[in-house]
């Protein structure tokens, strides 16, 4: 199934310039990127981005997300492909850097625990979001990306998977 997802390269991904290799990890799992932009968005955006984490994991993980997010530039994109809700977080690894598998942008490019986070009072810089399911990745499209910001194109993979 062709599926739509919304991946943001957050802060820390773009301030340590990961950027490229990172938007390389997808274009090389033939994942089509059709809609991106670099912005920096505010605290009101990033609680209505994170709505109900409060309610799911407390007050302090929302507060640390949204600290998190709208601390600097973050490079959003709307990744097109076969199951790519399911790929993209593979690619990406766990939400816990230290527990993501070699190979992954979490496993490979960060190391933070939630332990160390938590005692420490800050939030677990993991460079990536990757919508969930198919519910949060629709959500969050729209509310990142409007219509005539997304395309239609054809790449060199699609001969291969369509």
């Amino acid at each position: 199934m062709i599926e739509r997802t919304l991946v943001l390269l957050k802060p820390d991904a773009v301030q340590r310039s990961l950027v490229g290799r990172v938007l390389s990890r997808f274009e090389d799992a033939g994942l089509k990127i059709i809609g991106m932009k670099m912005i920096w968005i505010d605290e009101k955006f990033a609680k209505i981005h994170y709505s109900g984490i409060g309610e799911r994991h407390g007050e302090k993980v929302l507060k640390n997300l949204v600290d998190y997010i709208h601390g600097g530039p973050v490079i959003a994109m709307v990744i097109e492909g076969v199951n790519s809700i399911e790929v993209v977080r593979k690619i990406t690894g766990t939400t816990y850097p230290n527990e993501a598998l070699p190979g992954t942008i979490r496993g490979d490019f960060c190391h933070i625990s939630r332990k160390y986070a938590n005692e420490h009072d800050k939030y677990v810089g993991n460079l990536v979001h990757a919508s969930e399911n198919k519910k949060d990745a629709d959500r969050e499209i729209s509310l990142w990306f409007s219509a005539d910001e997304l395309f239609n194109y054809k790449t060199v993979h699609d001969i291969h998977v369509i």
